[in-house]
């Protein structure tokens, strides 16, 4: 056990929350305001919401529309001589995107990390590469997929472990809590009211907590997956909070 407890001191958890890259349509360039309008043609037909509101809805999906507002991480510290587990998390959300992606960038060159994310593969490590592209970033190795042989790319993803193989099976992160369970991510606001609470709230500091406890949602199923107890008894730090008080 002590082996698995050090092994897992190399996989990073995160998630992402991400945002339309504007508030508003007629903010973009006429050029991108075009291409989000023939974006549209290919939703499905029921949404009769106008282009616009089809933005401020559905924009933060699509790395060419959206941003990542928010970038949360954890990762378990082994202790051998207590025979402790301890799980260290921190959020970037900074006010330029520019910057939150360099201060991730930065984690990921301190360490030779294992990323594991829910639906990871499909969309968080897909994402932060194209966003970090667009904002001139040099992607680290731990996104750097060109020229790599798939068993050399360090990335695991729960959606994934839980298909088995399926490739027509979508599991909500949110299901696999309650069915393993473990404490919801969904107590104050969810994916969807994402962009409402960024543009309309100025709320932050919500999307931080939400994303943070998506990351431990993430990291705990993980430790299910292995058939780890769910009382398993670990401490938590904050690093956030930390900061903030010093």
């Amino acid at each position: 056990m002590a082996d698995f407890f050090s092994d897992l001191s190399d996989i990073l958890f995160l998630d992402i929350e991400t945002a339309s890259v504007a508030a508003s349509l007629n903010e973009l360039e006429p050029r991108v305001q075009e291409e989000w309008i023939k974006k549209c043609k290919s939703f499905k037909p029921e949404e009769d919401s106008s282009t616009a509101e089809l933005f401020f809805q559905k924009a933060g999906i699509y790395a060419e529309f959206g941003k990542v507002i928010c970038i949360g991480v954890g990762y378990f510290v082994y202790n051998p001589e207590h025979d402790r587990l301890q799980y260290r998390t921190k959020s970037y959300a900074e006010t330029d995107e520019h910057d939150t992606l360099w201060a991730f960038r930065q984690l990921l060159e301190k360490k030779n990390w294992v990323l594991c994310a829910h639906n990871g593969k499909e969309f968080d490590f897909p994402y932060l590469c194209r966003r970090m592209l667009v904002n001139r970033i040099p992607l680290p190795n731990a996104l750097q997929l060109a020229g790599k042989k798939p068993w050399e790319i360090r990335h695991l993803d729960t959606l994934e472990l839980w298909k088995f193989g399926d490739h027509k099976h979508y599991t909500r992160l949110e299901l696999l809590a309650a069915i393993f369970d473990i404490p919801s991510s969904k107590d104050d606001i969810d994916g969807s009211q994402v962009n409402a609470t960024y543009y309309l709230e100025n709320d932050l500091d919500s999307i931080r907590k939400y994303c943070l406890r998506d990351v431990d949602v993430t990291a705990r199923l993980y430790l299910a997956f292995q058939g780890l107890p769910s009382d398993l008894e670990i401490e938590v730090i904050n690093l956030d909070e930390e900061a903030t008080n010093p």
